[in-house]
């Protein structure tokens, strides 16, 4: 009963801190649309990873012969992708390499929608702006040329902050009637655009001056000048003490039932995800892979880990007939990292006897992944893939390692011994509970 009290006093507090942290960033207009945004570049990036894994296959043909059936493939699949290699890069060259124009559109059409103004128009204009300083059309002796150093991984903030300053400015000029009207006669889709025609050459012409302004002052564009003052910011962010506390907090909101990645995604998505296109252009390149963390690395190796460590207890340790049952349930879906029937099921949620274990995993599995990392024992996270992928498989397709698989399995088992002693405690709870409900 002391337990229970104890247990009962620590949630009650945790839920006083965490719920209006919760509640106040699912409220935040502009995080919510970065985060909804995000999510539909998914399928975008996912092309792009395929595409350069095509067009650029995981061989040395310097150092590989064809020994056997399986080296002859790889080599015959090289020789291929060098052959097409111009055709195979234009699905990357359009949509990794152009991420940043995908963001700007995608975080306007969001944002405009949270706001109820006009959402393409609020969207082409957040695209034409960012156009105007980022990739504005030159012209030289043998034609003219949009550069497009500004439109990948490297602008996604900027393309952030323009769409949200775009937006701001539409919505001011909406809601106070800054707009040209129209006659009432006139059909809605007629009269639409011109409600942003005005604001719209408000945010073209004034982020054009203040390009200009940058220029002459720096030496560089407004995107060169952003560049500069969020890298700093964007290192710490990416350092690996930061990404495990925003890693714990995650887990702190799932505890309660709040869907944690939603909340801290709006911070790690754009980093995570603008990392994975950098590291995706130095594979291309065949330049050293910058970034550890990257894509869906801290997740893989990370929270995936530790549900697949509850279903393997649950199915060989626990006894307890409702969670074996709920164990051979949730296979099918957890082997492809779909994991609510455990979160929800189990339940996790407010359980101290899976959030403890949970805790102590997440950081273990991601520092050791991250230290296996910067030592050279496996590859950096290079491609995109769908998160839905078995979580070793996952492991081995995003790096390109077989040592992935093995880093994986290790941390794997690592956390299974880890949650025994808390599943077997939980296992017996759950015996006494259904005793006391059937007296």
């Amino acid at each position: 009963m002391q337990t229970n009290g104890f247990i009962g006093k620590f949630q009650e507090k945790l839920e006083k801190i965490l719920l209006p942290i919760s509640e106040k960033l699912g409220e935040q207009r502009h995080l919510a649309a970065v985060r909804d945004a995000m999510g539909i570049l998914i399928p975008l990036t996912i092309i792009g990873g395929f595409a350069i894994l095509l067009a650029q296959p995981p061989v040395d043909p310097t150092t590989m012969t064809g020994s056997n059936f399986f080296y002859q493939f790889l080599l015959t699949w090289y020789d291929w992708a060098s052959a097409n290699s111009n055709i195979l890069f234009i699905p990357y060259n359009l949509t990794l390499g152009a991420i940043s124009l995908y963001v700007v559109g995608a975080v306007a059409y969001r944002l405009a929608e949270r706001y109820g103004i006009p959402k393409l128009e609020s969207c082409f204009t957040a695209l034409l702006t960012f156009l105007c300083i980022a990739a504005a059309p030159q012209t030289l002796e043998t034609g003219s040329f949009m550069p497009t150093a500004n439109i990948g991984a490297g602008g996604m903030f900027t393309a952030i902050l323009v769409a949200i300053i775009v937006v701001e400015i539409t919505n001011f000029c909406v809601k106070h009637n800054v707009t040209i009207k129209m006659p009432a006669s006139v059909p809605p889709n007629v009269a639409s655009p011109f409600k942003v025609l005005i604001p719209m050459a408000m945010n073209v012409i004034g982020f054009i001056l203040l390009n200009v302004v940058c220029t002459q002052m720096t030496g560089g564009g407004l995107c060169d000048l952003l560049s500069h003052v969020l890298q700093p910011l964007l290192s710490a962010s990416e350092s690996l003490p930061s990404i495990l506390l925003l890693l714990l907090l995650s887990q702190m909101f799932w505890f309660f039932g709040i869907h944690g990645d939603n909340m801290v995604s709006a911070i790690t998505t754009p980093i995570f995800t603008g990392n994975l296109v950098a590291n995706l252009d130095a594979y291309n390149a065949g330049k050293d892979i910058p970034n550890i963390i990257a894509g869906n690395f801290t997740f893989i190796f990370g929270l995936a880990i530790v549900y697949l460590a509850i279903l393997f207890n649950m199915n060989f340790i626990c006894k307890n007939k409702r969670l074996r049952s709920l164990g051979k349930l949730a296979i099918p879906s957890s082997l492809f990292n779909i994991n609510e029937p455990l979160v929800f099921g189990v339940p996790t949620v407010l359980n101290i006897l899976t959030f403890i274990p949970s805790v102590i995993c997440i950081i273990i599995n991601v520092a050791i992944a991250y230290g296996a990392t910067s030592v050279g024992f496996m590859n950096r996270t290079c491609m995109s893939v769908p998160w839905t992928l078995p979580a070793p498989l996952y492991a081995f397709l995003s790096t390109l390692d077989w040592r992935a698989i093995v880093v994986w399995i290790g941390l794997f088992i690592i956390n299974v011994i880890i949650f025994i002693p808390f599943m077997k405690s939980y296992d017996k709870q759950m015996d006494i509970e259904e005793q006391s409900s059937m007296e």
